[in-house]
């Protein structure tokens, strides 16, 4: 039976895929796959494939092959024969030993020391074809089936291709002119903006099956691009981790980390597969088509960065374009209320009543002894900022961004789940994922073993009491005391505004704004000290949560990056937060009055402007907000190329120049990849979504600086990884991890924040109680003041100038006898409203929220239509060629027995895959339990077809 089929196959394949219209996929599928003869243009050229594009490095860069031009160096380790530590005689042994395992293990290796190098030694490393078999195998790596042979003229795969493309002919319905008109122009438009089809052809979709060498047949393992550069660094590096380089004994000695840490070698990565002067390469590709910032308005070649980068970090920055793109409707809305905001300033009442205030009764002091009464009248700049803020506006701002972030979540859900199954992950279990070394390292005296139900494999029980209970223990005692670390450093923060308010030196300054309004300058100040106090802190959470964590025994990566995770946003949301939580909803809020204020070690408690503290909020969200990203872009960019230039001056000195065209010399020259991976680029824009969404009442401009921020940031990060970076392993994962339910719990986190922020933060509802009560805002500003005779004062002014008795106070007071103020009935009208709004804020916002997530669906029915006819192709093919190779094995041997494939076809889903994959048991047992399983037919019921039922798609 022929393994290939007809042209007109092969285009029903091509159209198999329907285009999404994601950044992934936005154009016609290239015609042209790997394998199969390339096309050239009317001019003689090649036109450009994914595959050649994939390949074209190793193809146009010779030294990225071993000295005899045909084997691929897919590794490189590196040690220098000028360090101490590098050259005694446990070192040599050593690398000896580890050496000799990696090729007893069937990777070949090719060692040289260039001229002119300063002693470095380079081990290059490739995978043989044998190896790559096995360990594809190991790893359960899905790889591309033959392109010809998947679907042949037999009448059921047929059928359903068929069947899809008939009712994809529906989308083809005739409509009236303005509509074409309208949309040629949008396509017009769009074109602009996304990627160039002649830069980046399409990446054909082919059908994938975990690799299994008792398979191969269904593989296309000729093709030149089968086993891609990322996939043979993968299986190095799986290897590298999991070599000894010592004799039996020592439990720990093992894996190329070991040995770096150790100095016995100075690196190990993979080659970049060209040079970002020289085009021929993906790297100068991507660097001039994606990296570059002109090109920050166009899509991301995605397929390709996954492609070079590995799934980890393809979907890393297919998450962020996503985000980046969400923001676009969110900075519009808030924009669109800020300019309302600005353009009504002056019609807003309160803030004219405080600018134009007349009153002979001046406010009371704001710290003791040093502070005079002052006039509200100074203010009024204040006040019409804080209106920009805190108006109508805003309401109507926090309810659309909490839709708007469920609204991400849940689209976000539904485009992963498109390139999860574009990136052939669907389907993929975590706990597939091997134990991390340094797990079974430290558990390798552990005498209990239990059974891991997904591999099939003993593995070692961690012991709960003796080892899992105290490390869980240490680990949150350990962060608990860092929480309360950075809660610390904002009570000193908050120590020290109180004490610089009664500081003398702001009284005596000629500085009118200082003197007046002192607390926009504490404000100010404190939150840069706090900022300051953020980085310093960033290092030692990030330091102590990585050695937690490593106690902890986590089995695979996965859970430890994802435990990790928890612990560093932990750290991080405290200590980015928690001054900007201290000014939404404690400062001001129980200070006490004139003449009983209420003293928090012995200093008077900060107040807010009259008007609130919503304005000293935006203030601090903006300094930090604004300033995190400021220095951490600065930070990201500067940071890897001082640690490249560092790199070069402690290999060769300082007055030596490494200087090379051999691109396995070029890369060492470059950062290591860094351990923490892709974790420090999520942490900042989690920590960023924080402020566009928890504190988005007070700050509605923050969607508008984070896109901007975005933009750039999505082509600095590519530059940075492309220019600095060696060239990253790649890792699989299906979705974006415990980030995830971080922003779940941002988004439901932010609807509570929100509410109590409009409630009892601005000035929101005191005014529309005012409004509803008296039909107007005339005397509001009056309505919020209480006046106290000065003779309560416990320290008042020295050498005061005022001569009143009375002094004005923001509150709702009213007096009783002597020296005695009670809260007035206005209080707790207020309180009321304030209250019954969070309530119904909560719930209104929460119900629709809920609607959100059950209208949109976590997949569409169409890519959950798409993978069921993919699944169903996949096991049919597979059936008809496994009972076409057993057919003509049979008839090579004289055997024409026609076997049962009709009770194969009955199987449950697992059993039908243990047959077509050969696993565990061979196909005539499975017949045999078919044909036990199947009940007899009804002798009274309709004939049974001969020929079986069809295969039931799996």
């Amino acid at each position: 039976m022929t393994l290939h089929s007809n042209n007109s196959s092969r285009m029903e394949m091509m159209h198999f895929t329907k285009d999404n219209g994601s950044e992934a996929s936005t154009r016609a599928a290239e015609e042209v796959g790997c394998g199969q003869p390339q096309l050239t243009k009317p001019n003689g050229k090649p036109v450009a494939n994914h595959c050649s594009i994939v390949m074209g490095g190793i193809n146009n860069n010779p030294s990225l092959t071993f000295n005899d031009g045909v084997r691929s160096i897919d590794y490189v380790l590196v040690w220098e024969s000028g360090r101490n530590d590098a050259t005694t005689p446990e070192a040599y042994e050593q690398r000896r030993i580890f050496e000799q395992n990696l090729e007893h293990d069937g990777l070949q290796l090719e060692r040289e020391e260039p001229e002119g190098l300063y002693g470095l030694n380079f081990v290059k490393i490739h995978v043989p074809v044998d190896v790559l078999r096995d360990y594809s195998e190991i790893l359960k790596l899905r790889m591309p089936m033959k392109d010809g042979s998947q679907l042949r003229k037999s009448g059921r795969t047929n059928a359903i291709l068929n069947a899809a493309l008939y009712i994809s002919k529906f989308s083809a319905v005739k409509t009236s002119n303005f509509i074409d008109r309208v949309e040629a122009t949008w396509d017009k438009f769009i074109s602009k903006i996304r990627v160039d089809p002649e830069l980046f052809p399409e990446r054909r979709h082919r059908l994938t099956a975990i690799y299994s060498k008792d398979k191969e047949y269904l593989f296309d393992t000729t093709s030149e691009c089968f086993w891609t550069p990322s996939i043979r660094s993968r299986i190095v590096q799986f290897i590298l981790d999991r070599k000894k380089f010592s004799k039996p004994g020592d439990d720990f000695a093992f894996g190329i980390n070991r040995l770096i840490s150790n100095c016995t070698y100075s690196a190990a990565y993979p080659l970049h597969d060209g040079d970002l002067k020289t085009p021929g390469s993906m790297r100068y590709l991507l660097y001039t088509e994606w990296a570059a910032v002109s090109k920050c308005l166009k899509y991301q070649p995605l397929d390709y960065v996954k492609d070079y980068f590995g799934v980890k970090i393809g979907l890393y920055f297919a998450w962020l374009g996503f985000y980046t793109h969400m923001l676009i409707p969110a900075s519009l809305v808030g924009l669109i209320c800020f300019i309302y905001s600005a353009a009504t300033v002056y019609s807003n009442k309160p803030s004219e009543d405080i600018c134009n205030y007349n009153s002979t009764i001046k406010m009371c002091p704001q710290c003791d002894y040093f502070c005079e009464f002052w006039d509200l009248k100074a203010t009024c700049l204040q006040s019409r900022i804080t209106y920009l803020f805190d108006n109508s506006t805003t309401v109507f701002f926090a309810i659309f961004m909490s839709f708007w972030a469920a609204c991400f979540l849940e689209l976000w859900k539904r485009y992963s789940a498109e390139m999860t199954h574009r990136w052939d992950l669907t389907g993929f279990d975590v706990y597939e994922e091997h134990p991390r070394p340094q797990y079974l390292a430290r558990l390798a005296h552990v005498k209990r073993r239990q059974l891991n139900v997904v591999t099939g494999e003993n593995e070692p029980m961690v012991p709960f009491w003796r080892m899992r209970l105290p490390a869980t223990l240490m680990s949150f005692s350990v962060v608990a005391l860092l929480v309360l670390l950075a809660l610390a450093t904002v009570l000193g923060v908050v120590l020290y505004r109180m004490s610089l308010l009664g500081a003398a030196v702001l009284r005596h300054n000629d500085n009118v704004l200082i003197t007046y309004s002192p607390i926009m300058f504490t404000t100010a100040t404190a939150a840069c000290i706090n900022l300051c106090f953020i980085f310093l802190f960033n290092y030692i959470y990030q330091y102590l949560a990585e050695w937690l964590t490593e106690k902890e025994l986590l089995r695979t990566q996965t859970e430890f990056d994802d435990s990790l995770t928890l612990k560093i946003y932990l750290l991080q949301f405290v200590n980015y937060y928690a001054s900007i939580f201290y000014i939404a909803f404690f400062k001001g809020k129980i200070i006490g009055r004139p003449g009983e204020y209420i003293r928090f070690f012995g200093h008077r408690q900060e107040e807010c402007a009259p008007g609130g503290c919503l304005l000293e909020l935006s203030i601090q969200l903006a300094i930090i907000m604004v300033g995190k990203q400021f220095i951490n872009t600065i930070v990201e960019m500067m940071m890897p190329y001082l640690l490249s230039w560092w790199n070069i001056i402690r290999t060769i000195g300082r007055k030596r120049q490494l200087k090379s065209p051999l691109q396995w010399v070029k890369d060492f020259k470059l950062v290591d990849f860094p351990n923490m991976g892709l974790f420090p680029e999520y942490l900042e824009m989690i920590l960023q979504y924080g402020f566009v969404t928890i504190f988005v009442a007070a700050f509605p401009l923050a969607p508008l600086f984070a896109l901007i921020n975005n933009v750039l940031e999505m082509r600095l990060d590519a530059r940075k990884f492309l220019t600095c970076f060696r060239r990253p392993v790649p890792q699989r994962v299906t979705d974006i991890g415990v980030w995830y339910r971080i922003l779940d719990s941002i988004g439901k986190l932010s609807v509570i924040t929100n509410g109590f922020i409009i409630a009892f933060t601005s000035e929101f509802i005191p005014r529309l109680v005012y409004a509803f009560t008296h039909g107007s805002l005339e005397q509001y500003v009056n309505n919020t003041l209480a006046d106290f005779n000065i003779t309560v004062l416990e320290h008042p002014p020295l050498n005061s100038t005022y001569g009143g008795t009375m002094c004005s106070f923001p509150g709702y007071w009213d007096y009783k006898n002597g020296k005695d103020y009670a809260h007035s009935t206005w209080y707790w009208h207020i309180i009321g409203a304030r209250l019954a709004f969070v309530v119904v804020f909560e719930n209104v916002v929460a119900l629709g929220t809920i609607i959100v997530k059950w209208a949109i669906p976590d997949m569409s029915g169409e890519l959950r239509d798409r993978i069921r006819r993919e699944a169903y192709v996949i096991n049919s093919y597979i059936l008809e060629e496994t009972r076409a190779r057993s057919q003509a094995g049979r008839d090579s041997q004289g055997d024409t027995t026609e076997p049962n494939w009709n009770h194969i076809a009955s199987l449950s889903g697992s059993d039908f895959d243990l047959a077509a994959h050969g696993d565990q048991e061979d196909l005539a047992e499975l017949r045999e339990r078919a044909a036990a399983a199947r009940p007899p037919p009804d002798p009274a019921g309709p004939p049974v077809d001969p020929a079986g039922p069809p295969p039931a798609p799996v």
